[in-house]
């Protein structure tokens, strides 16, 4: 039981911190359900696809198998169904109806995921393994839903920034989640020692995201 609440603390810990930065009109908590189970169920197909996948490499070498796996098995597979799940899930609910709900919803789906993600590896880990994946890997999921809302909100309050927001919203938590995984599965030292700080500027860009979209005077329409 102890190990089981080590490995959920995180993702609820975020959830809240997430529901309470949402500061001019809460989401339902109906939706916010329906999007952590969204988060939850895609895990099914994920690991089918990522088996597929897994086993279509195309590279023999420990640094091309690395990039395929961070980058198209992982990296790709987890962030396009989440992306399919929040689309489907909100695109057309009137309850999105503020650019920072795109980021409330996309964190409650990706955290969805990472939850059941994180049990299995914790529970095979242990409270060890509970306490480094608290500081990287959820917080890091959490961090790739925050971009994905970022571009998915805006794409859906400014029909002109429309094509190209909705293409950024999956495109670039594929490359952020592609290289946090890199890093780890290259097993190449130097790019070990960049892990640490690529996930603090990964903290550091998703507060920066959270706040632009919380504070609508500081957005505007032609800025990237």
């Amino acid at each position: 039981m102890a190990v089981l609440l080590a490995s959920l603390a995180p993702v609820f810990i975020i959830l809240f911190y997430i529901y309470f930065r949402d500061k001019y009109e809460k989401e339902p908590l109906r939706m916010l359900a329906k999007a952590l189970l969204a988060g939850v169920l895609i895990i099914l197909p994920v690991i089918f696809v990522e088996r597929w996948l897994s086993s279509a490499s195309p590279f023999s070498g420990k640094v091309g198998a690395a990039a395929w796996h961070a980058f198209v098995v992982a990296g790709s597979t987890e962030e396009v169904f989440k992306y399919l799940a929040l689309y489907l899930l909100i695109w057309k609910s009137p309850s999105f109806n503020e650019k920072f709900d795109g980021i409330v919803y996309a964190v409650f789906v990706s955290l969805g995921f990472a939850a059941v993600e994180n049990v299995m590896y914790v529970m095979d880990g242990g409270l060890q393994t509970a306490a480094i994946r608290a500081l990287t890997a959820v917080p890091a999921h959490a961090i790739f839903g925050v971009s994905m809302g970022y571009y998915l909100g805006i794409a859906h309050m400014y029909e002109e920034l429309r094509k190209q927001y909705l293409l950024r919203a999956i495109a670039i938590p594929v490359l952020l989640h592609g290289i946090y995984d890199f890093f780890l599965m290259a097993e190449i030292g130097w790019l070990l020692i960049l892990f640490i700080p690529y996930v603090v500027w990964l903290y550091v860009m998703g507060i920066k995201k959270m706040k632009v979209l919380s504070d609508a005077s500081v957005f505007k329409p032609e800025e990237s």
